[in-house]
């Protein structure tokens, strides 16, 4: 009987853990995608990296229209590891399955783009971390260096934007 209870607690938490499902990368506007890209680009490109880390879930995100064709972009999501090797050519996650043995990778980003293209001034902040050691200094942090970055006098902050 015992046994019995743990086997259904165990599958209860399968499935909890599976229905936390990848969201398609693709859902998501052409200004996320290219930050998105961005990040992925970078934390793949670490020596220590044996199986590259795909796009899995937004958690917030904001854009300012700072006219002319400018914006300020914020995007949180997940990154997490598939079982493709690194160097694998346009990975994508029906050929790439996720692990599940490994943290998530939780990554800030904030950017500003002109006429659809990520700017390189002021550089874009990337800040990526195993989800287990983010901290709550670290995502203050993030908010207040993405603030600063879209501040003009009269403007609102860039995490004072509802979700688009």
């Amino acid at each position: 009987m015992v046994l019995l209870a743990f086997l259904v607690l165990l599958s209860a938490g399968v499935f909890l853990e599976s229905s936390e499902a990848q969201e398609d990368l693709n859902t998501l506007p052409e200004n996320y995608i290219k930050g998105v890209q961005l990040a992925e680009e970078q934390i793949n490109s670490h020596q220590t990296i044996k199986n590259i880390f795909l796009y899995f879930k937004s958690l917030e995100k904001s854009d300012i229209d700072g006219g002319f064709g400018v914006r300020y972009l914020f995007h949180r999501f997940y990154l997490k590891a598939t079982r493709c090797p690194k160097g694998t050519a346009d990975p994508n996650p029906t050929e790439c399955t996720f692990r599940n043995d490994r943290p998530l990778i939780d990554c800030g980003i904030c950017y500003k783009t002109y006429s659809g293209e990520i700017q390189s001034e002021p550089k874009p902040y990337i800040h990526c971390i195993h989800k287990p050691q983010l901290t709550q200094d670290q995502l203050k942090t993030r908010v207040e260096y993405c603030n600063k970055m879209s501040y003009a006098p009269g403007s609102p902050s860039l995490m004072a934007v509802k979700n688009p």
